[in-house]
């Protein structure tokens, strides 16, 4: 796995998730894929740890076109990467929101925390 990309190997009950990071301009793009929950929450805690670390960059977009699934522990994840930013003087957010994953959202009243895209701008696909 390359150096800016992190996974689980799906070894536990689920299938696991990934995510890699790529850079577009001031824009740190995380894309996620698999199923974000208690057992697999280290790849994306560590990206985007590594993300709001990186000089320069004023946004950080989730890509969760490729997640199928969130529980608490991944809502947790996110709303701390968001308070993360906001003291890092940068904005989380979130774009591609599966059916399944966007009600979490809705039904905790987490989605009004995030600017959320349809699907990942055009300009950082």
């Amino acid at each position: 796995m390359a150096s800016d990309a992190y996974g689980t190997d799906g070894s536990g009950d689920g299938p696991g998730l990934t995510a890699t990071l790529r850079r577009r301009g001031d824009v740190v793009i995380v894309a996620t894929a698999g199923e974000l929950d208690h057992d697999s929450p280290e790849p994306l805690r560590r990206a985007l740890e590594e993300a709001l670390g990186q000089d320069g960059a004023e946004r950080v977009v989730v890509d969760c076109t490729g997640l199928m699934f969130c529980d608490s522990t991944g809502l947790n994840i996110l709303l701390k990467g968001r308070l993360d930013a906001k003291a890092a003087g940068t904005t989380l957010e979130l774009a591609g929101l599966r059916p399944p994953v966007a009600r979490m959202f809705e039904i905790t009243g987490a989605m009004g925390l995030f600017t959320v895209h349809p699907e990942l701008p055009q300009d950082l696909a």
